[in-house]
């Protein structure tokens, strides 16, 4: 990543009309994240992505800050933290999702994912999980609004999800 962009170049999405902006948080490594966030969008959502979210962006990559990270011990990863590529990483991201009105947790998923949903359903936003394969079960997604194994569940809730009503638990 050449330079640092601002919360204005961040917010790719439009801003124009009632359209609900869904955060979809997920992995890298998930085989279905594309063409989940690829289908909202067909479905008129407005939709972060975190693999494209400006343009000519890939991502916040560990890799951009050291090709050896899988290599790291706690303490190089704890200060890699505080590192320039890493702060503007997750500065766009966690400005997303402050500006995002719902939560699609698109398992399967990791670490990030899960505390991106944790702090959606904290602050009371729809947070919806979506389990499209068999996954270890987990007691705890009892706190999205919503669990289900089809996208289409997903979308007919965020069609008729008040906005003003998410984070019932």
């Amino acid at each position: 990543m050449d330079r640092l962009y601002t919360m204005a170049e961040v917010t790719v999405y439009s801003r124009g009309g009632d359209r609900m902006r869904v955060y979809v948080a997920s992995s890298w490594r998930n085989k279905y994240q594309q063409e989940v966030v690829r289908q909202l969008r067909a479905e008129g959502f407005d939709v972060y992505d975190f693999r494209h979210p400006a343009p000519g962006d890939e991502g916040f990559h560990w890799s951009e800050i050291d090709p050896d990270w899988q290599e790291w011990d706690p303490e190089t990863y704890v200060g890699a933290l505080a590192h320039p590529i890493a702060e503007q990483g997750f500065q766009c991201d966690f400005a997303a999702m402050k500006d995002c009105d719902a939560c699609l947790f698109v398992l399967p998923a990791g670490r990030s994912a899960s505390w991106e949903a944790g702090w959606f359903c904290g602050q009371g936003k729809p947070t919806a999980v979506l389990v499209p394969e068999h996954v270890e079960p987990e007691l705890m997604f009892k706190l999205a609004d919503l669990i289900c194994v089809d996208l289409g569940e997903a979308v007919a809730f965020f069609k008729t999800t008040d906005l003003g009503m998410g984070g019932s638990r």
